[in-house]
C-alpha cells in the first residue's frame, strides 16, 4: 500500500486504493497509527443539474394582460404574512404564464423567501428546468422519481440547509424541507397525476394549500383548462381568478437545428399563415396570436368513404403539406403498445392478464403481450387458448402501431416515439426533448406527456388519432379529461409566426367536450359540465369518498361490500344526516387486479367526514377522500 500511495500525485479516494493494492481499513487504519499515512473525510454530494449549462434570461417586457395579471400578485406577496392568498391563472395555451411564474419567483426571492415549482410530469421537467436555471442560474434544485436515491437524499439536504432558493419537481417536491417558504407555484393545476393513489393518499395541491396557510406563503395555481372544482371556487371568490385570454408570439422568427441558444434562424416567415396583431412599437417582435384553428373529422364518414386507414385523408394531406415545409408534426394517442387487445375471430376469446383479468395489450416493438396495470410479460400464443384456433387477430391502436403505420406512409420522415416504453432512462424525456428541438425528428408520436407544457415553434401541425379513447370510460370526469387533454395537446401547434392547425379524429364529433375543445372555448365547457354536476350531486357541489375492499376471493369480496354498505346505510338514517347518499357496492370497473377482486361504495355527501370519521373500517378496505378517479 506504501508504495502505491507513493506513486500517486494527489490524495487517491480509499475505494480505489483497496481496489488496486487487496488491502483492507485495517491495515490503513495501522499505518495511520505509526504516522505513515493520513486519513481524512471530505463531503461528496451528488447534483442531477451538475456539469450542465445554461443560458442567461433577460425578462421580456410584459403584455398589458401579462401586467394587469402581475400587479395583483405583486401586491399580493409584497404584503407578505398578512394574508396568505391563492390566485388562479387562467391562461391560455402561450399566453406567458411562466413568465409570470419567474416574475413571482424573482420578487419571492428578493424578499429572502423560497419557492416551490411544481409540474404534472417528469417529460415536463427539463424544458422547465432550461427557462428558470436561465432566470435564476445556480439557485434551483430538482427533485422527481427519475432521481437516484442518492440525488435525491443529497438534494433534500442542501435544500434543508438554505442552499437553493427554487425547488422544481413532480408532486412529492412539494414536501421539499424548503426554509421560509414564500411562494408555492403549481403549473397545469387541473392534472389528476398531482394525486397520489397509493398509501399515503395526498393531493399535491390540497398539501400545497395547506402548506401556504401554515407558513404565510402565496399559491398561484395555472392552467390554460382549470380543474372544475378549482374555477368554482375562484367564481365564489374562495380564489383570486386572473385572466390571460390571449396567446402571445414567442417566436417570431423560429429556429432549427444546434441545440438551444445557438440555432440558426429560419428564412422570414409566410404572414398569410396567420393573424396576428402587433402589440405597438415599444413590443418589438411580440404580437398577439390567434389560436391555432381545429377541424374535426368524423370517422364514421371516413370508412362510409372506404378509408380504413388509422389517418383520415385531410390528416394525411396535412402532414404530406407540413413535411414539405420542413415543420415538426404532433400525433397524439393516449394509449401505448401496437393493439389495445388479442382476439380470436373463431370463438370471441380476448387474451387477458391471469392476475388483472385486463385484456393484455400487444407490443410488436418486442412481439410480447403485456399488462399495463401489473406489468405481467407473455408470448403471442399461435393458438387460441379457448378453442385451439390459429385465427388471433390484434384489434386497436396503440402508439407504437402509430408508429409503424407513419413509418409506412411517409418513409422520408424522421420519426420519434415519446411514451412510457420508449423513456426508461433517468435522462430520458431531456434526450427526447432535445432532439425533438434540434429537429432531428420530423414527427413525434406520443401519449399524454406530449400534449402539456412544451413550447416547439417549429411544430405546425398536431393530429389526434382518437379523441374517444377516454370519453366513455364510467368515471363522472371523463368529459372533463377529454376536453381537457385535447385543449392542451391543441396548443402545441401555432406557437410561432409560421403558424399551425389541429386535426380532431373521433366517432363522436357532436360531443359537448369534442365541439368546445374545437373552439378552445373553455367557459363554454364550464357551464354545461357544471351544470351537468350540479344535477348529478357530483363535486364541487358535493365531495366524494371511494371506499375499496380487495381480496383474493371474489364471493368475500362481495359480502364484505355489502355489508359495510348496510352498515352505511343504517349510520346514515340513524343519524339522520342530510345529502348523504351511497353509490353501490358494486365491482369497480377493473374489477380484479393483481390477483385481487375489487368491490366499491362511493359516498356522495357535502362533508363525508361526517359519517366517516369515527368509523373502524375491518383489514382490507382502503378509503380514499376526494378521489380523482372512480375506475
Amino acid at each position: 500500500m506504501l508504495e502505491f500511495l507513493k506513486g500517486e500525485e494527489e490524495p487517491p479516494w480509499i475505494g480505489w486504493v483497496y481496489a488496486q493494492t487487496g488491502c483492507d481499513l485495517r491495515i490503513l487504519r495501522d499505518l495511520e497509527k505509526h504516522g505513515l499515512v493520513s486519513l481524512e473525510e471530505e463531503e461528496v454530494r451528488r447534483d442531477s443539474l451538475e456539469g450542465r449549462e445554461f443560458v442567461s434570461d433577460v425578462p421580456p417586457k410584459l403584455t398589458p394582460d401579462q401586467e394587469a395579471v402581475w400587479r395583483e400578485i405583486e401586491k399580493g406577496i409584497e404584503d407578505g404574512d398578512s394574508a396568505p392568498l391563492v390566485y388562479l391563472l387562467h391562461g391560455v395555451t402561450g399566453s406567458g404564464k411562466t413568465e409570470i411564474y419567474l416574475r413571482a419567483l424573482q420578487a419571492t426571492l428578493a424578499r429572502g423567501r423560497g419557492a416551490i415549482v411544481l409540474v404534472p410530469e417528469i417529460a415536463l421537467t427539463p424544458q422547465t428546468i432550461r427557462r428558470f436555471a436561465a432566470r435564476f442560474p445556480g439557485r434551483i434544485a430538482v427533485l422527481h422519481s427519475k432521481l437516484s436515491l442518492g440525488e435525491r437524499y443529497d438534494t433534500w439536504r442542501r435544500i434543508r440547509a438554505g442552499e437553493v432558493d427554487v425547488v422544481i419537481g413532480s408532486r412529492s417536491a412539494v414536501f421539499a424541507p424548503m426554509p421560509h417558504l414564500g411562494l408555492i407555484v403549481i403549473d397545469e393545476e387541473h392534472e389528476w397525476s398531482y394525486k397520489q393513489e397509493k398509501t399515503p393518499r395526498y393531493h399535491a395541491r390540497d398539501v400545497a394549500l395547506k402548506l401556504a396557510e401554515l407558513m404565510g406563503a402565496v399559491v398561484i395555481l395555472g392552467s390554460a383548462t382549470p380543474d372544475i372544482v378549482s374555477y368554482y371556487k375562484a367564481q365564489r371568490g374562495e380564489y383570486k381568478l386572473l385572466e390571460l385570454p390571449k396567446r402571445i408570439m414567442g417566436h417570431s422568427r423560429p429556429r432549427q437545428g444546434g441545440g438551444v441558444g445557438v440555432a440558426t434562424p429560419l428564412p422570414p416567415p409566410q404572414r398569410s399563415k396567420l393573424r396576428c396583431k402587433e402589440l405597438g412599437p415599444e413590443y418589438a417582435g411580440t404580437y398577439y396570436l390567434e389560436l391555432p384553428p381545429v377541424q374535426i373529422v368524423d370517422l364514421r364518414q371516413e370508412l362510409r368513404a372506404g378509408n380504413r386507414s388509422i389517418f383520415s385523408r385531410a390528416l394525411q394531406q396535412a402532414m404530406t403539406e407540413a413535411l414539405a415545409a420542413g415543420e415538426q408534426i404532433i400525433l397524439f394517442l393516449n394509449r401505448r403498445g401496437t393493439a389495445t387487445f388479442v382476439m380470436c375471430r373463431d370463438c370471441g376469446h380476448v387474451l387477458k392478464c391471469s392476475r388483472c383479468d385486463v385484456p393484455l395489450t400487444y407490443h410488436g416493438a418486442r412481439d410480447e403481450l403485456v399488462c399495463h396495470h401489473c406489468n405481467r410479460r407473455s408470448a403471442v400464443p399461435s393458438f387460441c387458448p379457448n378453442c385451439w384456433s390459429k385465427r388471433i387477430k390484434f384489434f386497436g391502436v396503440g402508439t407504437q402501431k402509430v408508429e409503424a403505420v407513419t413509418r409506412e406512409l411517409f418513409p422520408q420522415a424522421r420519426l420519434l416515439r415519446w411514451d412510457r416504453d420508449a423513456t426508461g432512462g433517468k435522462d430520458a424525456h431531456d434526450i427526447f426533448l432535445e432532439r425533438f428541438i434540434n429537429h432531428e425528428a420530423d414527427i413525434m408520436i406520443g401519449t399524454q406527456m406530449v400534449a402539456k407544457g412544451l413550447d416547439l415553434p417549429l411544430v405546425t401541425l398536431v393530429g389526434v388519432i382518437n379523441a374517444d379513447t377516454a370519453l366513455y370510460l364510467p368515471d363522472f370526469r371523463a368529459g372533463e379529461r377529454t376536453f381537457q387533454i385535447l385543449t392542451q395537446v391543441a396548443g402545441r401547434a401555432g406557437r410561432s409566426v409560421l403558424g399551425g392547425r389541429v386535426i380532431i379524429q373521433t366517432y363522436t364529433p357532436e360531443h359537448y367536450c369534442i365541439q368546445a375543445a374545437s373552439r378552445h372555448d373553455y367557459e363554454g365547457f364550464y357551464r354545461q359540465e357544471l351544470d351537468f354536476r350540479r344535477e348529478q350531486g357530483y363535486p364541487p357541489f358535493r365531495r366524494l369518498a371511494q371506499l375499496v375492499y380487495t381480496h383474493h376471493n371474489a364471493a368475500r369480496c362481495e359480502e364484505e361490500a355489502g355489508k359495510l354498505y348496510r352498515l352505511l346505510r343504517h349510520k346514515i338514517a340513524r343519524l339522520g344526516l342530510p345529502g348523504v347518499d351511497l353509490i353501490g357496492p358494486a365491482p369497480c370497473f377493473r374489477q380484479r387486479l393483481r390477483g385481487k377482486y375489487r368491490w366499491q361504495i362511493v359516498v356522495r355527501a357535502a362533508d363525508p367526514r361526517a359519517l366517516l370519521a369515527d368509523m373502524a373500517f375491518p383489514l382490507g378496505w382502503r378509503i380514499d377522500i376526494d378521489p380523482v378517479s372512480l375506475l
